[in-house]
């Protein structure tokens, strides 16, 4: 990825069209001109284009999508997935942890539960979100809204997205490695389907 853009090297072919596709727009409506049928070329060309690109990617630039600073993030796929979402908050013993977003929700108008990590854009976003590094208070969070989707008969869909759980002193100090143990064993025991999307 170059520094001066979000683009990635690889992209650069089709962001070169996109430019002039946007150029052609700007200049169609300026001087009156009639370029539709330019313009539809151009557009097809570039989805041609992104169709090539991303059915023959290296290893390397799969990873450099994933990594991606404008992917999309939980919210984001929340928001444009499900309806009718409402954010719960806390883990009912220490506080809310923001790197984990979560609640009830409707998918094609059917209940279900929702649980994603969720990271940031700016700066102080990625700080408040923990860099999508959950606490031991997260993952308490997680469980506690699994165990309402199951108290309810909600399947779960939960959306990982995290470069681990923080590694930090703090939350060994309040119970990080037990959280997560304690995770793993409930879902397990869960009567109700849990969808993971990584």
């Amino acid at each position: 990825m170059t520094e001066s853009s979000s683009h990635l090297d690889f992209e650069r072919p089709i962001v070169t069209l996109e430019k002039r596709i946007e150029e052609m727009e700007i200049q169609a409506e300026t001087d009156g001109l009639d370029l539709s049928r330019e313009l539809h070329n151009l557009e097809e060309k570039v989805e041609k284009l992104r169709k090539e690109i991303y059915s023959d990617l290296s290893r390397w630039q799969r990873v450099q999508i994933s990594r991606h600073p404008q992917r999309p993030y939980a919210l984001d796929y929340i928001g444009r997935m499900l309806t009718d979402f409402t954010e719960l908050h806390g883990d009912r013993h220490y506080g809310d942890d923001k790197s984990i977003v979560g609640g009830p929700a409707r998918l094609e108008g059917e209940p279900i539960m929702v649980v994603g990590i969720q990271n940031g854009r700016s700066v102080e976003e990625r700080q408040m979100r923990n860099f999508g590094m959950p606490h031991p208070e997260g993952y308490r969070k997680a469980l506690r809204l699994m165990q309402m989707a199951a108290k309810f008969n909600r399947p779960i869909l939960t959306l990982v997205d995290t470069s681990g759980a923080f590694p930090g002193i703090e939350a060994e100090e309040r119970g990080q490695a037990e959280a997560i143990a304690r995770n793993l064993f409930e879902m397990s025991h869960l009567p109700v389907p849990i969808v993971v999307a990584i």
